[in-house]
């Protein structure tokens, strides 16, 4: 198991740790002393999955899940709260708050790993993708082009007037993007752009990852209702 995580604590010595702990488990990990240092790597990196204390000052973690919640990028990214706060109240307001999970501090590293990489097969497994070791649903598949193409004749319902939202997209991504939205499978994609399928995938899988889609469903309307695409 591998994975991009985002960690935030203001307790150094804790995040120092924790930070230690996940890389030699092989994560590659992004740390943050606040949630505003927070929020700014999550936009740069886009990590597969955050780790935050809640008790914060300035910012807390219930503050920061709720931004990250109300963002359509992130509306599906995994978040484990880390907090000396153990009472069944704090808990059930944790998961009110929209996180995946709760471990109150004092923690054994070990139980952190194993939720961490729950979370992450269980994210991993709600996607359709092609490629990446994974067997393709190919049904689920053509039915998402169906539907694709479908919004593309003004079928899908998509809103008239795009509401604007500024994502960073390389200009590879931006061209997978637009051709995602035409309708087109990885194999066109990657003859079009003159790559391979292996690599048309991962853009896509960033593309996911950057628009918090989960499918090419979900990620042609979301382009089309914000303006991404053509």
């Amino acid at each position: 198991m591998s994975g991009r995580v985002l960690l935030v604590d203001d307790e150094p010595g804790l995040r120092e740790a924790v930070q230690a702990y996940l890389e030699d488990s092989n994560f590659s990990v992004d740390a943050a002393s606040n949630a505003k240092d927070g929020w700014e790597l999550l936009q740069q990196n886009f990590p597969d999955l955050v780790i935050s204390d809640v008790m914060m000052p300035e910012v807390d973690g219930y503050q920061f899940l709720k931004q990250v919640r109300e963002d359509p990028r992130f509306k599906t990214m995994p978040v484990v709260f880390l907090t000396a706060k153990g009472m069944t109240t704090d808990r059930i307001q944790g998961y009110q708050a929209g996180c995946d999970a709760y471990l109150p501090k004092p923690f054994d590293p070990e139980e952190l790993v194993a939720i961490v990489e729950n979370l992450l097969d269980r994210k991993a497994a709600s996607k359709v993708t092609l490629g990446d070791g994974e067997t393709p649903d190919l049904a689920a598949l053509a039915s998402q082009i169906a539907e694709i193409k479908a919004m593309l004749q003004g079928k899908g319902g998509i809103a008239q007037t795009p509401s604007p939202i500024k994502i960073d997209f390389t200009p590879r991504e931006q061209s997978v993007l637009d051709l995602v939205s035409k309708g087109l499978m990885n194999k066109e994609i990657a003859r079009d752009l003159n790559t391979s399928v292996r690599n048309v995938e991962k853009y896509v899988s960033r593309l996911f990852a950057k628009t918090g889609t989960n499918s090419r469903t979900e990620l042609v309307r979301f382009a089309l209702e914000h303006g991404l695409t053509d």
